[in-house]
């Protein structure tokens, strides 16, 4: 109840900076949500929001709840059904439209096509099309979707993000000849992205649209230059606002000027349920946003005790969130918790629970990806998370008995935040959430140092998910030598740098020596990945094509992580006590701080 009382005090906070008096109006109220990533656990989760969109319902009659994408795919609540809950979570919750994130695709496209099946909601996206014989044919989806309402005609046109390709999985876009099947638009300047969401706005125009909005999947990440939100809405003309995504970025309201100077307003909510965006149009056109928050609001409604301010102090209460509100929650009036919603959402949560809970292990360390000031390390450097991924792919070929010299595992991949104590098989989700599977190839040195490069293209710079953790590998970074390497509009790779390698200094382990050699580019070493990485072009990963597949599909990747804990001897995970340093002593392996082993050294 605690929770729900606090996002009504937040609520009514928001409202009142758009809204006078509780009083039903022809203004219309937008709740929207992007990045949940399936953290259907959170304080604000599914039925959260459906109680949320109900009661905006008694301050305005006009009420859309809209989702920009990156909802299906995160945790295991979503990967062990292929998204299949989460959707009838949003179908229950009452969703009115969403556009496809580039995690929708993580299930194949076979699953993306199941998820806009399962969905009672339309999926917009103005850019993502069919091919035949490599010609563009008709859209996958409607552009656009036009929403009647308050006496306006309110138009979202759907943006999803060109990266879709290497950020999920290039060949899920392809038939079994290797033909691209399917296209998301972009341009190698952004272009082809601009010229789809310009159509779309102005056919939505023309069908009488009052108010056109984009529900993008874009992001305002440099690393996603040139198809970011803000530079496509600098490129195009006739919009009024963005609902964002996909770079996690917390974007209240700002306003970015449009190709005629006029402000479009773009906002974003975050990611992981940790806000609601509320977006107002009102009957006069004016657009606001607010984000409805959690801790935030329940901080301000606290006395010096701890404890929720309640009738002595309630002129600031009304203040804050009007006296209705708060006298009935306090007074016992029943909150319109949606039950049917928080008992499919609570039944789901146990069920995976139950399932995956068994612990294998534990830990004084803290694994983690992030650093103290919570900024992201594990897409632009080493992390002791990362180091134990890639030793789990390399312990589970050495454990097989199979030539390993290798293991490297994309950054993108690896996805938790601290952990620490026991460890379960839910744990290993929690790190691996995507399903990936196991292989072993034999590539040359060529191919690896190329990999090392791709990966370190984005090193000094921003973030990417390709940046590889290693195991068995040792290599330096110099961030002051620019990336040259070549890739073709989609962002896969086409060819090693035209300039100097930034990759330097790499070395490998050699087991019967016991030391780390030099990388010979002409020799052949067995290297253990993810499917996703060597065999689907992941990330863009495309200089394996050619490499000896020894064994694939061996193991999915959370088992991998399972199989490494149980490993370690009772399932005690220290910092220098792997099973593979008992094998192999001069193995540089410290999972002791966040910044993981020294493998990776960044100049």
């Amino acid at each position: 109840m605690k929770k729900l009382i606090a996002l009504v005090l937040s609520l009514a906070m928001v409202l009142s900076l758009v809204a006078c008096g509780g009083t039903p109006k022809e203004d219309v109220a937008i709740l929207y949500t992007n990045d949940v990533h399936t953290y259907i656990d959170n304080p604000i989760s599914y039925d959260v929001i459906a109680a949320v969109k109900e009661e905006l319902k008694a301050q305005y009659k006009n009420v859309l709840l809209v989702d920009a994408g990156d909802h299906s795919q995160g945790t295991v609540y979503g990967s062990m059904d292929f998204g299949e809950t989460i959707i009838e979570l949003m179908n229950a919750a009452g969703y009115d439209v969403a556009t496809l994130g580039n995690h929708e695709f993580d299930y194949s496209m076979e699953g993306t096509m199941d998820i806009i099946e399962w969905a009672e909601f339309p999926y917009v996206s103005a850019n993502f099309y069919k091919l035949e014989n490599g010609q563009r044919t008709e859209n996958v989806l409607d552009s656009y979707k036009i929403f009647e309402i308050g006496g306006q005609k309110i138009a979202f046109v759907g943006a999803t993000t060109p990266e879709s390709f290497t950020k999920s999985t290039p060949a899920y876009f392809q038939n079994e000849d290797g033909e691209y099947i399917y296209g998301i638009s972009g341009g190698d300047n952004g272009e082809d992205l601009q010229a789809d969401v310009q159509k779309a706005i102005d056919e939505a125009k023309k069908a009488g649209a009052t108010k056109v909005i984009v529900l993008g999947h874009l992001g305002d990440d440099p690393a996603s230059m040139p198809w970011t939100s803000e530079e496509t809405i600098a490129k195009i003309n006739g919009l009024d606002a963005f609902i964002d995504g996909h770079s996690h970025s917390t974007v209240e309201g700002k306003k970015v000027a449009d190709k005629d100077g006029k402000e479009v307003l773009l906002t974003q909510t975050g990611e992981y349920f940790d806000r609601m965006g509320l977006m107002v149009i009102t009957a006069e056109g004016e657009i606001k946003t607010d984000f409805i928050e959690y801790e935030e609001i329940l901080e301000k409604v606290k006395d010096e005790n701890g404890n929720v301010k309640l009738d002595d102090k309630g002129e600031e209460i009304e203040e804050v969130v009007g006296y209705k509100l708060v006298s009935e929650l306090y007074t016992g009036a029943q909150w319109p918790v949606f039950e049917d919603v928080k008992e499919l959402k609570d039944g789901w949560i146990k069920e995976i629970n139950d399932e995956l809970g068994a612990i294998i292990g534990k830990t004084a360390l803290v694994f983690d990806n992030y650093d103290a000031d919570g900024n992201r390390l594990v897409r632009k450097q080493e992390t002791n998370t990362g180091d134990f991924a890639a030793d789990a792919l390399y312990y589970l070929f050495d454990d097989m008995d199979l030539d390993v010299d290798v293991a490297i595992m994309n950054g993108g991949g690896v996805r938790n935040k601290a952990l620490t104590g026991d460890f379960s098989f839910l744990t290993a989700k929690e790190i691996h959430t995507f399903g990936n599977v196991a292989c072993l190839q034999i590539i040359s040195g060529q191919q690896l140092l190329d990999a090392l490069e791709w990966g370190a293209q984005s090193v000094g710079v921003g973030e990417s998910g390709g940046f590889l953790h290693v195991a068995g590998v040792t290599y330096t970074v110099d961030s002051s030598i620019p990336s040259t390497v070549q890739k073709d509009d989609k962002g896969v790779w086409t060819g090693g740098p035209t300039g100097e390698y930034r990759v330097k200094d790499v070395k490998v382990y050699n087991k019967d020596t016991n030391a780390y050699e030099d990388l010979d580019l002409a020799a052949q070493y067995s290297m253990a990945g993810s499917n996703y990485t060597l065999r689907d072009l992941g990330d863009g990963f495309a200089m394996f094509d050619g490499a000896i597949n020894v064994v694939d599909y061996v193991m999915v990747d959370y088992m991998v992580l399972a199989n490494y804990i149980m490993g370690f001897e009772n399932g005690e995970i220290g910092a220098t006590n792997s099973p593979l340093l008992t094998a192999y002593p001069n193995m540089l392996l410290d999972y002791g701080t966040v910044n993981g082993s020294g493998r990776i050294v960044i100049k």
